[in-house]
């Protein structure tokens, strides 16, 4: 158990779907404030092709980093009440126009818990069908591409930085691992 507690939360910013929160924090004989940013959660689905060898990426813009990421699928948990591995297939017709026949899951993670509550469920997306892709609702989503990719080439991809994104490093690494007998899934 831990010695530390949450004495209370006040709500300081609401943009929808996050939240900045001030917390009151007891622990080791003091009282102290964190700011914190309250986050419905993540789901990443790795797409693995038929060959079981190349798996499908997304290149897309992302805001924050200033440049476009190439990156496994990924969304928001922003619909109450959804199962991850619902919003793991809806991310991917939405993201690449396709379905996952099965979805094997691999790790769960909080994204970056010094700040933030996000926490994400991550799976291999395996027996891939295709679909019709929806229409893009935005400039980002309709400047997205997909990218075929080899699992051979993820270290690569890494270390020379074309792949910086954390939950698609740890996606790509445990997919390879999965697929080459070394890991049953998760456990937790």
């Amino acid at each position: 158990m831990s010695p530390f507690r949450i004495l209370g939360s006040q709500r300081l910013v609401d943009t929808g779907f996050i939240q900045l929160a001030e917390l009151e924090v007891e622990g080791q004989g003091e009282r102290f404030t964190r700011l914190v940013v309250r986050h419905p959660g993540a789901v990443v689905a790795v797409p693995v092709e038929p060959d079981r060898e190349h798996v499908l990426l997304v290149r897309q813009y992302r805001a924050a980093a200033d440049r476009e990421l190439l990156e496994v699928v990924a969304g928001k948990r922003d619909v109450e009440g959804e199962a991850p591995e619902t919003t793991a297939s809806r991310e991917m017709h939405e993201e690449i126009g396709r379905r996952p026949g099965r979805l094997v899951k691999l790790c769960e993670f909080f994204n970056s818990p010094g700040f933030c509550d996000e926490y994400t469920h991550l799976y291999a997306a395996l027996d891939v069908e295709e679909l019709d892709a929806p229409a893009a609702v935005n400039a980002e989503e309709r400047a997205m591409t997909v990218e075929r990719v080899h699992l051979d080439e993820v270290d690569d991809l890494v270390a020379d930085g074309r792949i910086v994104d954390a939950k698609s490093i740890v996606g790509l690494l445990l997919t390879r691992r999965y697929l080459g007998g070394e890991l049953d899934g998760f456990r937790g």
